[in-house]
């Protein structure tokens, strides 16, 4: 994802093929790509924060399919929290469940997609208490309801987030790709903003950040990993964060996911312009999904 596009045989790319690329590396969370400039984030995060008004417990539902998105609206709605129902543009219109409250976080900005990084790096703007997860995941209601009272409990300034499952190897040879992982999480708007001030959050390349303070601590923090995330641990390490955690482990049953899945078939370059969209739906069931997890009353109308 990291890699520049070439226009072939090794030519650099083209001014439109590196403008568009520009443009979905932004769309996923990238501060090595982000051009928008704050002030249109700031203009946008308004709008948002105006439909957030007296929603203290949010639950962001990002929909890449309207089947899976409904489901994990229902299961958020059912343990006390309100769903929030944000879209990759290239996935179909969303159906919202009683109460929920649908963003266009995208309107603004028209990027080819979005992931729900974008949003959640700017929580502060417009959440008091973002809960979220994966648009792939589903969890037990038992279990979800038990991480739901944690998340509620969660004093403002700190968060919870997923610990990814490391083998031995990567312990010991591959310290330099850690990162927290948003599998599922809540954050508060304390910490939220503490991240953003202090140049740490979700996206990519967290060492580009608008708000690294000074050259020789961005050349520090280029020695960390790249991915999503890995400013969030940086944060917590570094930054004197607090941070509750979930592993990986404890959920990972109902996570729908290509990794170490050898039958998972691919249907788009492992790229920014990855067809989430039409992959879920494609390799997993839901309605076998949701029987597994006794979660098969949320699939009625």
């Amino acid at each position: 994802m990291e890699t520049a596009k070439t226009g072939g045989q090794g030519n650099p790319p083209s001014a439109a093929q590196a403008e568009k690329d520009l443009a979905y590396r932004t769309g996923v969370g990238n501060w090595s790509a982000f051009h928008l400039g704050m002030d249109a984030i700031y203009a946008s995060a308004r709008k948002w924060r105006e439909k957030m008004e007296g929603v203290p417990r949010a639950w962001l539902c990002w929909n890449v399919d309207p089947d899976w998105c409904l489901v994990q609206q229902r299961l958020a709605a059912s343990v006390g929290w309100t769903p929030l129902v944000g879209s990759d543009p290239r996935a179909e219109k969303p159906r919202l469940v009683p109460g929920a409250v649908q963003i266009d976080f995208n309107a603004d900005f028209h990027l080819p997609t979005m992931w729900m990084h974008f949003p959640l790096e700017f929580a502060f703007l417009f959440a008091e208490r973002l809960a979220f997860w994966h648009s792939d995941l589903l969890v037990r209601r038992e279990k979800l309801q038990r991480i739901a009272e944690n998340f509620a409990a969660l004093p403002d300034g700190s968060m919870t987030v997923s610990v990814p499952r490391r083998g031995l190897r990567e312990t010991l040879f591959k310290r330099g790709t850690r990162r927290y992982w948003e599998l599922i999480g809540c954050t508060t708007r304390g910490a939220s903003r503490s991240q953003f001030e202090q140049g740490c959050g979700w996206w990519m390349n967290f060492a580009a950040h608008p708000n690294c303070p000074g050259e020789d601590e961005r050349l520090r923090r280029k020695r960390f990993y790249w991915d999503h995330g890995a400013g969030i641990l940086y944060w917590a390490e570094k930054c004197g964060g607090q941070v509750a955690k979930i592993k990986e482990a404890e959920v990972e049953e109902g996570h729908c996911t290509r990794i170490s899945n050898v039958n998972y078939q691919r249907l788009s370059p492992d790229t920014a312009e990855r067809l989430l969209p039409t992959e879920l739906r494609h390799n997993f069931s839901l309605v076998k999904v949701c029987r597994d997890l006794g979660l098969e009353d949320l699939l009625k109308d």
